[in-house]
């Protein structure tokens, strides 16, 4: 049987261009609490990034977690059902109810269509995910918040460097979260960050990662210990030399399953064309129209050692802890209950040979004949 294929693999560079930051913390014997790396790293970041403000933290969820308590966010939250679990999770931690609305079907974001009916006089915030790296309608959601007076954040798990209309999409809402994870465009093994419109916004959320200190003797806010290792900031700092490579190696790989899967009847490839992502995952919709289910491709290609990912099934709202939930109900979300019955992320990393994604589409092609 040939080597397996993941969905996804951490870019790591050279070994050996990792063991000068190494000794560099063995010998200043700093491993964490803001230390020169860590410094260094979030200057940079928002250099890269086109950001005024970045507090680094241990990861992306503990970062969402702590965006809501600097926003002093209560009662209900409007958000997607169509995303990674931690972002409900992150409001459940914060003792706050989850309302989730449907998607758009060209997205698979939260549609701004339907985040006015579902507002209610306990709602404060909405929190919508740039899905894939595909930018949100950022400017209809603030809308809807400017009129109604509520807070929007962004989980921005998948949008590291991804720009809209008028910069890096980043800067839109009151606060934009990163995750760092190994399986992230940009990674720092573990690891997250909240982007900050102002210095002020920066210093609560710095007091609130590090258990609410302010110094030795002052803790003004109940806070959390999120900060980020002196390790993780090292290793982010080499892969911002990579990561421009590692984006446009993403790009050729995108355009290739474009390319190869195009008339495959029943395989529709998602959030193509002049919109702006960074190719952090490349998800198809297996279509009614296909000779086998979305699970049976799945199956077929996991036979050929081939491991795809069904990005994002279950719904979060199909979850125990949310289904109970009004919102959570099928036939309100019934856009997102057919994404998650048909989407599949197919294998992209910057390390995926060109040998191995041939491979992926013609096992697709040849189910499909």
């Amino acid at each position: 049987m040939s080597k397996p294929i993941y969905v996804t693999q951490p870019y790591l560079p050279p070994l050996e261009e990792f063991i000068p930051y190494l000794e560099k913390i063995w010998d200043n014997k700093i491993l964490t609490n803001g230390g020169p790396f860590h410094q260094q790293l979030e200057k940079e970041l928002c250099d890269y990034l086109g950001v005024k403000h970045i507090s680094l933290f241990t990861n992306g969820t503990i970062a969402l977690v702590t965006a809501l308590q600097a926003l002093r966010i209560t009662g209900e939250v409007i958000t997607t059902p169509y995303s990674f679990v931690a972002t409900a999770h992150s409001l459940l931690w914060n003792g706050i109810k989850p309302v989730f609305v449907d998607i758009d079907p060209n997205t698979l974001n939260l549609n701004p269509a339907k985040i006015e009916a579902a507002i209610t006089p306990h709602t404060t915030a909405i929190m919508p995910v740039h899905c894939y790296g595909q930018p949100c309608d950022v400017d209809a959601i603030q809308k809807i918040a400017d009129n109604y007076n509520l807070k929007v954040i962004y989980d921005a798990a998948h949008a590291f460097g991804v720009k809209c209309h008028c910069g890096s999409v980043l800067n839109h809402g009151d606060l934009s979260v990163l995750s760092f994870h190994a399986t992230k465009v940009f990674n720092t093994f573990e690891g997250g960050a909240i982007i900050c419109p102002d210095a002020k916004t920066k210093q609560r959320i710095d007091h609130l990662k590090n258990f609410g200190f302010v110094d030795e003797v002052t803790v003004v806010a109940p806070g959390i210990n999120g900060k980020m290792s002196e390790l993780n900031a090292a290793f982010g700092l080499l892969q911002l030399k990579h990561v421009d490579a590692a984006l446009a190696r993403r790009k050729e790989i995108d355009a290739a399953y474009r390319a190869g899967l195009q008339g495959v009847k029943g395989i529709v490839c998602l959030n193509g064309g002049e919109q702006t992502t960074n190719h952090s995952y490349f998800p198809i919709l297996v279509q009614p129209d296909y000779p086998m289910s979305r699970d049976a491709l799945y199956q077929e290609l996991k036979d050929h050692n081939i491991f795809a990912r069904r990005y994002f099934y279950p719904l979060i709202s199909d979850f125990p802890m949310y289904r109970s939930l009004p919102s959570a109900e099928r036939n309100n979300l019934p856009v997102a209950t057919v994404a998650a019955a048909q989407v599949m992320c197919l294998p992209i990393y910057p390390a995926l040979s060109n040998a191995d994604q041939t491979q992926v589409i013609e096992v697709i092609k040849r189910a499909a004949a």
